[in-house]
């Protein structure tokens, strides 16, 4: 499962633990475990990320898939089924 994280000044459903940054994700529905289990691989990520910075700015511009993805990031599962409205990617 892919999860387009979006950094976010309002309402965040995870911060990152260095910087405090909040993140919105969006995600096709799973289950209670697959979400669990995305949530642990998106706080890694977030967590990497400030390998060679420490504040918000370690994190990409706009949105990023997790996992990473090699193709474009308008194309994320929950867009391909028309989940994500396009002003959100």
């Amino acid at each position: 499962m892919q999860v387009l994280c979006k950094s976010t000044n309002g309402n965040a459903e995870t911060h990152c633990s260095v910087c405090g940054q909040g993140f919105v994700l969006f995600w096709e529905r799973q289950s209670r475990s697959e979400r669990i289990e995305a949530m642990r691989e998106i706080q890694m990520t977030l967590l990497h990320q400030h390998r060679s910075q420490r504040g918000r700015e370690a994190h990409p511009n706009g949105g990023f898939l997790v996992p990473e993805w090699s193709g474009s990031v308008a194309a994320p599962g929950a867009a391909i089924s028309g989940h994500a409205p396009s002003w959100e990617l």
